[in-house]
């Protein structure tokens, strides 16, 4: 290895330019720098809607390193096997990466960097996809967190590194590696007749995002405290989706958020809170992966959930054909857009767990086939947030009655008529691309009836508590 042997710049959940602090290290060495993406099994695992997403914003990231005068080299198989061979094929003496949390992105990273190391190949992984590293936050007595607000507590006033720059011109080498095509990874290809009509949806790359993030500031941030509960309006960053691949990073939203603090808009630390609380799923992800597989309060291993995903009425959620209007707004709001409010997101969990008593495995696993801005960490907290099952859980009598929500957060109707086609003479534009979304096999037509409520609100809660009480709860 000489000072003039290339950088294998990794990329995974980190596609951007600004405050890249993987990049900005070898920026920093004066060597070319040769950015990389490898379609592993990691990838080919990810849900319909993420694995589509990931495909437009790999697309994105390849057209900003054009600009820079660099590319994105693509190759797929296994994660070890393809940098070795890009090492081979290029001389490189380094590479690196941003670091991943979940899991299996641990397992697949250690065994890399172990790897290369013995090879004697320089392997870095950096900070930047969190604010703070899991195993940095610890409690007085050397412990992790297991509640949110002493987590927060001890975080709010935690310096978070300043964002760093866009770099000007990302150097290359003289000759570059091959690289297969995008376009024949069809990463698309299971959103199937859904995708053309997210895409309008879609907010892509980090120049979006900053978009988005500069107009919640200036805005939206103010009101933030109520508009985040109010479905029918647009009231909140709609961050989640770039946040989830890296295209634009917390550490860049906290400090736009702190600066609204100082300025006295009056949402802005509540924008701070859930931050932290992204922190956090990722901090009980680490230090308790059980998180995304199993019950996180083990004794709820032994309540009797549905776990029958052909359930009648697990069908009827899926659908958004529940009867309970919050419920199937919230559904269909996710099939046209690729997202879902968050108040929705905690309605229509609710309802799946509490008053169907289904699993809760059942909607992550839904969610994240379902979901542009998919996020292992953030999907698996919320989910055992709302059964009851999950740290600092809302509490399992608490169960959320979807009639008196929608009178209290959406009093005029406003968001399940945007959603909801049937029985309307005149349906909304969004109401009816939901038809146009959905799979043909469901058969669903806006001209049907609208379906009466499977599992009404005051039934579904009284057969929950029963089970609850059953089970000793």
């Amino acid at each position: 290895m000489n000072d003039q042997s290339p950088i294998l710049l990794w990329y995974r959940r980190d596609l951007r330019l600004s405050d890249h602090p993987a990049l900005q290290a070898a920026l920093a060495t004066g060597r070319p720098i040769i950015p990389i993406f490898v379609r592993d099994a990691l990838v080919d695992a990810l849900g319909a809607a993420p694995k589509w997403r990931l495909g437009l914003g790999l697309g994105h990231l390849s057209q900003s390193l054009g600009s820079k005068g660099s590319a994105l080299v693509l190759r797929s198989g296994d994660a070890l096997e393809a940098i070795k061979t890009l090492i081979s094929q290029t001389g490189a003496g380094a590479v690196y990466w941003m670091r991943a949390y979940d899991p299996p992105s641990v397992e697949r990273d250690k065994a890399v960097k172990a790897a290369l190391k013995s090879a004697g190949v320089e392997a870095q992984s950096f900070a930047g996809h969190l604010m703070f590293e899991p195993w940095d936050v610890q409690t007085k007595t050397g412990g992790y967190y297991k509640v949110y607000t002493p987590f927060w507590k001890m975080v709010r006033s935690n310096p978070v590194r300043d964002p760093l720059p866009t770099p000007g011109q990302v150097p290359g080498p003289a000759d570059w590696p091959s690289s297969e095509q995008l376009d024949d990874w069809k990463l698309g290809q299971a959103m199937q007749r859904g995708a053309q009509v997210v895409r309008p949806y879609v907010q892509l790359g980090e120049q979006a995002a900053q978009a988005r993030l500069a107009e919640f500031i200036e805005n939206k941030v103010a009101r933030y405290n109520d508009g985040r509960d109010q479905p029918w309006t647009d009231g909140t960053s709609n961050l989640s989706e770039n946040l989830a691949l890296g295209e634009i990073t917390p550490a860049q939203c906290w400090h736009a958020g702190r600066r609204a603090m100082e300025e006295g808009k009056a949402g802005a630390e509540t924008f701070l809170k859930e931050l932290v609380w992204r922190e956090f799923a990722y901090h009980l992800m680490w230090h308790t992966p059980r998180i995304l597989t199993g019950n996180w309060r083990e004794d709820w291993d032994a309540f009797p959930w549905n776990a029958d995903e052909t359930n009648a009425e697990v069908q009827a959620w899926k659908q958004g054909r529940t009867g309970i209007r919050f419920v199937d707004a919230g559904m269909r709001e996710m099939y046209v857009t690729g997202r879902m409010h968050n108040r929705s997101r905690m309605i229509v969990a609710s309802y799946l767990t509490k008053h169907l008593l289904s699993h809760w495995k059942i909607g992550l696993k839904w969610f994240e086939d379902c979901l542009i801005d998919w996020d292992p960490a953030a999907n698996a907290m919320g989910w055992q947030w709302s059964a009851g099952s999950g740290p600092d859980a809302t509490p399992y009598f608490r169960v959320f009655n979807p009639v008196t929500q929608l009178d209290k957060f959406d009093k005029d109707r406003a968001y399940v008529s945007r959603w909801i086609a049937e029985g309307r003479a005149k349906p909304s534009a969004e109401a009816l691309s939901y038809f146009s979304a959905i799979p043909k096999s469901w058969g669903l037509a806006p001209d049907a009836a609208y379906p009466d409520p499977i599992v009404a609100a005051d039934v579904g809660r009284k057969r929950a508590l029963a089970a609850y009480e059953n089970r000793g709860f």
